[in-house]
């Protein structure tokens, strides 16, 4: 059966990934992986997830992704023996070294994205390094794909939603080149998400025109990757793991993604597939600048805009849960109305996303006599105290 592979930057995400159906989950290792400037896990805290995901049966991968020079290579070496003895199900690497050096601490190598894997004569050459799994470069086609996955001697991944880099396999030198900050080493700033404007030497302008006759600027930025209309033909191409991207992204993106494919993923399992126009609603109210299906059927046809998801509005804090009754009270410091779509995110809780039924209000008087809003709302599951609460609103 195909895997489900989601990501998870904190605990908050990883809790949100299994709890709403995924089979792995790919986390970031402080200091080797190609997301250092968001959150990422320390030796201490991949043990504590591992053992998470273990007893829910979800495997955890560990990202070391990056590009590795020797002072890189001996401090990775340094924490391989730990992450063996974590018990963790297989590194992420793209380095040649890399590989070598993880087969050698008797860790299970996926062999990353990074690495532009596109044909089965490289797969079979990382075979006999000893790697168990390759991802697959994100330009391939659908046919592409069936045909290596049909010769492959690993196992194979493809990404199917989240993110797509303007660079071939995400190796781009633009934030490198024009911030100082490399990409290829975690630190991109993403120049490519502004709206550009190319003008020659001789004050020529590149104009690209998008089919409505309207002028391009995203020119560099391309829409994100969904393929949730297509899980059939993505489940009989033969692949091992379907990815998704979005290690940067916030626990209730997680939970909204994973969900959804989940849902996909078991109807066509279960013999009654029927694309659900709703799902591509569910993935249009988290972040996202567009979607299009990358290489699968062709070359991209369009740039992205900027995010056209609903925005969070944080509006308050859970300060009690009962497990009786399912009653949580909140305080808030903004207005919660009936029918409002909620976000209520902690490092136990995940992410859970309900719209807001019968809400009681009370006000006490706090320090210096202001007033403090309690609310009680039903939850259909558990939440936590100290759990953010957030407000889905449209982006003005």
């Amino acid at each position: 059966m195909v895997e489900l592979l989601a990501p998870a930057r904190d605990f908050a995400s990883l809790s949100a990934a299994i709890k709403n159906g995924a089979d792995a989950v790919y986390i970031g290792m402080e200091g080797c992986n190609l997301r250092s400037n968001v959150s990422n896990f320390t030796l201490d805290e991949i043990n504590d997830a591992t053992k998470y995901a273990h007893k829910n049966n979800v495997k955890l991968y560990v990202c070391a992704n990056t590009i590795l020079y020797d002072s890189d290579i001996y401090e990775l070496e340094k924490k391989l023996q730990e992450l063996h003895e974590s018990n963790v199900d297989a590194i992420i690497v793209s380095d040649l070294g890399g590989i070598d050096l993880a087969v050698e601490n008797d860790l299970r190598v996926h062999v990353s994205v990074q690495a532009n894997i596109s044909n089965v004569r490289a797969i079979k050459v990382l075979k006999k390094l000893g790697a168990s799994r390759v991802i697959l470069s994100r330009e391939l086609t659908l046919d592409q794909i069936k045909d290596i996955a049909s010769k492959s001697p690993l196992e194979t991944e493809i990404f199917i939603h989240g993110a797509q880099c303007m660079a071939i396999s995400g190796r781009c030198l633009l934030s490198s080149y024009l911030t100082g900050k490399s990409s290829n080493k975690g630190e991109c700033l993403q120049p490519c998400r502004k709206a550009w404007r190319v003008i020659s030497e001789d004050n020529e302008e590149f104009i690209v025109e998008s089919g409505n006759g309207n002028i391009k600027s995203y020119i560099f930025s391309p829409k994100d990757l969904c393929m949730i209309e297509y899980i059939p033909e993505l489940m009989e191409s033969g692949v091992d793991a379907f990815k998704i991207e979005g290690r940067a992204r916030s626990a209730d993106y997680v939970a909204t993604v994973v969900s959804v494919y989940r849902e996909a993923i078991d109807k066509y399992l279960n013999g009654n597939w029927e694309f659900n126009k709703e799902w591509l609603e569910e993935l249009k109210k988290v972040f996202n600048r567009g979607f299009d299906h990358g290489f699968y059927f062709g070359r991209p046809k369009q740039g992205s805009t900027y995010n056209q998801g609903l925005i969070k509005k944080d509006v308050g804090e859970v300060i009690e849960y009962n497990n009786e009754n399912n009653l949580a009270k909140l305080r808030i410091w903004d207005e919660i109305k009936k029918g409002d779509e909620l976000v209520f995110q902690g490092k136990k809780t995940g992410a859970i996303i309900q719209r807001a039924k019968s809400i009681k209000l009370k006000e006490i008087k706090a320090k210096k006599g202001k007033l403090r809003k309690i609310i009680t709302l039903k939850m259909k599951s558990k939440v936590n105290p100290g759990d953010l609460v957030y407000k889905r609103v449209k982006r003005c």
